[in-house]
């Protein structure tokens, strides 16, 4: 059964990380129940999902509800005659396998945000501090070309990088030299006006997506820092087009990443919620307060949905002050009735 339903997903265009993922789901869902697909009720969802919930190490709803669906399309596999499974069982066992996650027993998504409530965008300051600490630690290993140094520089313009272009993790992390291009619109920026996102998160099997980051006038310091950073690798005879090569010149990966992240965000002194995935958080939101629609703030970050970007946005009260006090100058002006 597991290995008919493996293959289904993978013949919809399912990844293959997320593939293994939802077979380890439904292995953990079968070693919790005892007892076979053919045997089991919609109790056991229940009785499943109390548990998930439950103590320090209790899951996040949306984790619970991606255990559900995982749970739910096996279970339509397994109860749909045209895979035989529903004959076979009742001709061996002399029971039907039954789809036991239904409306009223799994988790529904009411809420657009259903994130911790302590993660949120960095502030201006936080995001100074941010990069100063960065800068800091390039002065403190002592500069030059060591592997330190080097490692030190790197992630200080990673730092900025991330947070310029609003980018994930991994879109990050993936860059290469090639993927840095002219804007017409911007031809002062040279070779770094837009930034090609090769990379992007996928949806429903799609692979990775593909997008197109503009260098924005409010954050174009970040120009400067790659025309320095790329400047660097050519004195220093780094190879290949890795953008940001590890130690062994590689792609560095996801964990790597999130340990140097940690490391500067904890000299700074700054919020341990203050993730990297923060900062495109931040980005989102600090776009929205130099007053860019909310369509072109999608776009750039590559959401499929404008409320998906809305979520993202956390404006600062000083950017609501502001507003009203806008508001009320064109009200005053026009002479609106009242």
């Amino acid at each position: 059964m597991l290995a008919g339903w493996e293959r289904q997903q993978r013949s919809r265009g399912v990844g293959a990380t997320t593939v293994a993922a939802n077979v380890r789901i439904v292995s953990r869902f079968f070693a919790f129940a005892g007892t076979y697909p053919w045997q089991w009720m919609p109790g056991d969802v229940e009785d499943f999902t109390v548990q998930l919930m439950a103590g320090n190490d209790r899951l996040a709803p949306s984790t619970i509800r991606r255990y559900h669906a995982a749970i739910r399309s096996f279970c339509t596999l397994v109860t749909d005659p045209r895979y035989g499974w529903p004959v076979e069982c009742e001709r061996r066992f002399g029971e039907l396998p039954q789809q036991i996650c239904h409306a009223q027993n799994t988790l529904a998504h009411l809420a657009e945000y259903e994130g911790k409530p302590a993660r949120r965008p960095f502030t201006f300051e936080e995001i100074q501090r941010l990069f100063d600490t960065a800068d800091d630690e390039v002065a403190r290993v002592g500069g030059g070309r060591t592997k330190g140094a080097v490692s030190a520089l790197r992630d200080a313009y990673m730092v900025r990088v991330a947070y310029a272009y609003g980018l994930r993790r991994h879109e990050l992390i993936m860059l290469e030299t090639v993927d840095l291009h002219r804007n017409p619109a911007s031809p002062e920026y040279d070779s770094f006006g837009a930034l090609h996102v090769r990379f992007a998160k996928g949806s429903r099997g799609t692979g990775p997506k593909r997008r197109t980051v503009l260098t924005v006038p409010e954050l174009d310091w970040v120009v400067e820092s790659l025309r320095e950073w790329l400047h660097y690798r050519a004195e220093a005879d780094i190879e290949g087009t890795v953008l940001w090569p590890s130690e062994r010149g590689g792609t560095m990966g996801s964990g790597y990443w999130d340990r140097r992240f940690s490391h500067i965000r904890e000299v700074a002194g700054l919020d341990a919620h203050l993730t990297p995935h923060a900062l495109r958080h931040s980005y989102v939101t600090h776009l929205t307060e130099f007053g860019y629609p909310m369509e072109f703030v999608r776009q750039q970050v590559g959401h499929l949905y404008a409320a998906t970007t809305q979520t993202y946005a956390a404006v600062s009260d000083d950017f609501r002050q502001r507003l009203i006090m806008n508001s009320l100058a064109r009200i005053n002006q026009m002479g609106t009735p009242r």
